[in-house]
């Protein structure tokens, strides 16, 4: 008798276990066939910092979660619908964030003694009631895939590491995911193990098999496709989209693209993905240290080509002086830092919005630098290109805030049109520009206050180049007092300029009454924009608006800023932005803070947006 299948409008779903459980894999192989299928969807990988961390104990819990629906979503959700534990640790460490009716998934195999004790449990939470009001299904899934490879003549151990496999079917019968996709990614991993990959794909169809023939689950759930914007998609995390807006920033400009990069979590997948596209003659320099990273790719951008450098926190600390010697010799220099949580080591593996005072001020002198933050996965790849126009136009480092969430985030990303995508041609200096045929290396275009890009070895083109301030026009070193006055506040007059060059701040006021304004940065994008609807549904009078270009602010923001009677800046930092729009504008805005590692919860912004529109009201 085939099984009921209930329609559902949105899912979130969790699955947990050890690091070495394989969680990221499984959460991201539904995300593929969930991309494939049409849905809408956000993602939110979290992990130890540890390559291996210990297993079967809290600090070494694993988990993905994913939101996915029928209709435009803007985060992954906050609290899971389906919660899939492959142990006590996983369970223990996630419970709290389940909500009551949620269903609960064990993989009842793992709950010994000894594991039940390591975390804590004094007694089995599937027998002592402590469970009461989720719908809990115990499933033996490690000793079911064992018996589904039996005939495989696999160890048990090597059998037992594919019970994500079998979870991956049973989660996908549940919703009716495609398959295939999933199939054939395990014909392709494991191509050269062919025993691997055929024990891997029997446990991913006997975990189907079992949801399709148990008694334990009675219903199946459909989620239709999203009615998105009509176009070509694929499902992106904020890494990748970066990486191939830095190539099709590279192609616009008609610059060679150079990364020098030193690998540091949760960066180190931008140079992993930017050394598969030597076709596009990117080249990649996996450098020795974080200092030697920046000085290549700097080094590259003299010598003609788009350099950048990507890295974490820590490593920004490495890279400032180097970037206040781009400031100086005015040499365009993309910087990509993926903010983690500090300081020092801090989490690796957590996001944090904390780094924005030190990428504006964490450098010697007065060392303006344009700042850049996109504001979701997909934003990733617009705020790349933005940056290779800013840096090429205005022969300036550009940093780039991204950061964990949106990194290791996903999306579903609409692959632009490449006709649409702007033309950032670079022209260099071609011959002398001085009324006596000498080159002046610091004769500024009128407009931009750009100064020529020369090539080295171009004839007539020989300049002096380094940190020690130059003289205006002729670049000549220079220690007159007048001098520096005058080009330190040149070199602040080009940054400020670039104001006049980035579109205004767009304010979300439906009703145009508001009296509320929230105004996030960066990677709070989603959770702000979902705490927002959630206001508006119940009456709330609410704008909205989103900071993409740091520095310099749009040239409408103090505007904006005084259109409102109260203004609330949510940041997963202790403040920064509201320190920044009280200082510039004595606008005394409403900072709300939390530094926990992970994205604001949308419920608890709506929570705390409604107190503010109670007070102003």
């Amino acid at each position: 008798m085939p099984k009921e299948v209930q329609r559902l409008d949105r899912v979130i779903i969790r699955f947990a276990g050890d690091s070495g459980d394989g969680m990221q894999l499984t959460g991201d192989r539904f995300t593929q066939e969930t991309a494939s299928f049409g849905n809408d969807l956000s993602t939110l990988p979290n992990f130890p910092a540890e390559i291996r961390a210990p297993a079967g104990t809290l600090p070494g819990v694993s988990s993905f979660q994913l939101h996915f629906a029928d209709h435009d979503i803007m985060t992954p959700g906050d609290a899971p619908n389906v919660l899939v534990a492959m142990n006590p640790a996983a369970l223990r460490a996630n419970i709290d964030d389940v909500p009551k009716g949620a269903m609960v998934i064990v993989n009842t195999d793992e709950f010994t003694k000894r594991a039940l004790a390591k975390v804590g449990y004094t007694a089995n939470p599937l027998e002592d009631g402590s469970l009461a009001g989720y719908k809990v299904s115990a499933v033996p899934l490690t000793s079911m895939t064992v018996r589904a490879l039996e005939d495989f003549g696999l160890s048990k151990k090597d059998s037992e590491r594919a019970k994500n496999m079998f979870a991956l079917g049973l989660l996908s019968w549940m919703y009716n995911r495609p398959t295939e996709g999933t199939l054939d990614f395990l014909r392709a991993k494991f191509a050269k193990k062919p025993d691997i990959m055929s024990a891997n794909i029997a446990a991913f169809k006997a975990g189907w098999n079992f949801g399709e023939t148990t008694e334990d689950f009675a219903v199946s759930y459909e989620v239709r496709p999203a009615a998105l914007p009509s176009g070509t998609y694929r499902n992106i995390t904020g890494n990748t989209a970066l990486s191939y807006g830095l190539v099709a920033g590279a192609e616009l400009t008609g610059l060679p693209l150079f990364l020098g990069s030193y690998p540091i979590t949760p960066a180190s997948d931008i140079l992993h993905e930017l050394s598969r596209h030597k076709r596009f003659g990117v080249r990649t320099f996996q450098a020795e240290d974080e200092i030697a990273g920046v000085g290549a790719a700097l080094g590259a951008s003299f010598g003609g080509a788009l350099g950048v450098t990507t890295t974490s926190g820590p490593g920004m600390v490495l890279k400032a002086e180097t970037v206040g010697l781009a400031v100086m010799t005015e040499l365009p220099l993309i910087v990509v830092d993926v903010q983690r949580g500090g300081p020092s080591t801090g989490l690796p593996t957590k996001t944090e919005q904390a780094d924005l005072l030190m990428a504006l001020f964490g450098r010697n002198g007065e060392s303006p630098v344009p700042v850049l933050a996109p504001r979701s996965p997909a934003d990733c790849f617009d705020i790349a290109v933005e940056a290779a126009r800013i840096a090429t136009k205005y022969r300036t480092p550009v940093i780039v805030l991204s950061d964990g969430y949106l990194a290791n985030g996903s999306e579903p990303w609409r692959i632009p049109d490449v006709s649409a995508l702007p033309d950032l041609s670079v022209e260099f200096a071609a011959g002398p520009n001085g009324e006596d045929g000498a080159f002046l290396p610091y004769l500024r275009d009128p407009e931009t206050l750009a100064r020529p890009w020369a090539v080295p070895g171009t004839a007539g083109l020989e300049h002096r180049i380094g940190g020690i301030e130059k003289s205006d026009r002729t670049g000549d070193i220079s220690y007159s007092p007048a001098n520096h006055d005058l080009m330190v506040r040149t070199r602040q007059a080009k940054v400020d300029g670039i104001s006049r060059d980035i579109d205004p701040l767009e304010v979300d006021d439906p009703t145009g009454d508001a009296d509320v304004l929230v105004l996030g940065w960066g990677g709070t994008y989603g959770s702000i924009g979902a705490a927002v609807r959630r206001v508006r549904r119940v009456g709330g009078r609410v704008a909205h608006a989103h900071l993409r270009h740091l520095n310099p602010f749009p040239g409408n923001l103090e505007e904006v800023l005084r259109r409102y009677d109260r203004v609330l800046v949510p940041e997963i930092n202790l403040g920064q932005l509201a320190l920044l729009l009280r200082g510039r504008f004595l606008v005394d805005v409403i900072s709300y803070t939390k530094v926990r590692g992970l994205p604001f919860k949308a419920e608890e912004l709506a929570g705390v947006l409604q107190e503010v529109i109670d007070r102003a009201e």
